[in-house]
């Protein structure tokens, strides 16, 4: 069996869904470019996939899918100046996941709009799915990094070693219901980076052993401590909170994260 390919359609199409691509990518990793890069990553990687096409191996669908990885790696690079390894295979990952939901979304209006206009799938119809598919994608995307953004709140302790107040990125997690056993207050979590910057505040004096319980693993103790102070900005104001209890965990908080800190709802409470 063989496929009649026009080279110069199959070329703008995979541009204009490489440009959708790397836009949906960047909003999820909150990493920003000029559109001069972006069109060049989109360009560079439309054409390291024509080139894949020609490759005299496997099927047509082997070769793209053998080359996606590469190729997205590529523009990543390109796009948004991501190195190493690991870095460029979590972003392409991510452009995969994107490219997952917008093709499945592109496929859904190409079977509707095929019903309205008679004939065959044109690259016509197939850009405007696209681009349909991508504007709904993009407004979805916005809408819950705006949630996200709002369980977002920065916390201010002052580290006596430092001299000086750190700002934490918090998460404020509904899911948190983590207390302590004997006087019944709110734990919250912090990252061991951020606990080791903030030692001096870590007093033996003051140490508490917090049992914890998570979904699929077994439990276990978490090494907590009391902070003397601890100041929560809120919209409109800062909480202060005093004799506030926080555990040395990273699970649920990696490096790469927005956020150094699991913060406990009841603190936000008056």
């Amino acid at each position: 069996m063989y496929y009649k390919l026009y080279i110069d359609s199959v070329f703008i199409l995979q541009m204009t869904t490489d440009l959708y691509l790397l836009s949906l990518a960047g909003q999820i990793m909150r990493r920003t470019a000029t559109r001069r890069k972006i069109w060049l990553g989109a360009a560079v990687g439309a054409g390291m996939s024509c080139l894949c096409l020609m490759l005299p191996v496997f099927t047509v669908g082997g070769r793209l899918l053998l080359g996606s990885i590469p190729v997205s790696m590529c523009m990543m690079c390109l796009t948004y100046q991501i190195h190493g390894v690991r870095s460029l295979l979590r972003a392409s990952l991510l452009m995969a996941a994107a490219g997952f939901f917008l093709g499945g979304g592109m496929i859904w209006i190409l079977n509707r709009l095929r019903v309205v206009v008679k004939g065959g799938g044109s690259l016509f119809l197939t850009l405007t799915a696209g681009a349909v598919s991508y504007l709904a994608l993009r407004a979805v995307l916005q809408w819950l990094l705006r949630r996200r953004e709002d369980s977002l709140r920065t916390v201010r302790v002052y580290v006596p070693s430092l001299r000086q107040e750190i700002r934490i990125r918090a998460l404020v997690d509904t899911g948190n219901h983590l207390s302590d056993p004997i006087s019944g207050a709110p734990v919250s979590i912090i990252s061991r980076k951020i606990a080791r910057c903030m030692a001096s505040c870590l007093s033996q004096e003051k140490f508490h052993a917090v049992p914890y319980r998570s979904v699929g693993k077994q439990g276990g103790i978490l090494s907590a401590y009391e902070l003397p102070e601890m100041r929560i900005e809120e919209a409109g104001g800062m909480l202060r909170r005093e004799h506030v209890i926080v555990a040395v965990c990273d699970t649920g908080i990696s490096e790469d994260s927005d956020y150094q800190m699991i913060l406990h709802p009841g603190l936000l409470e008056n």
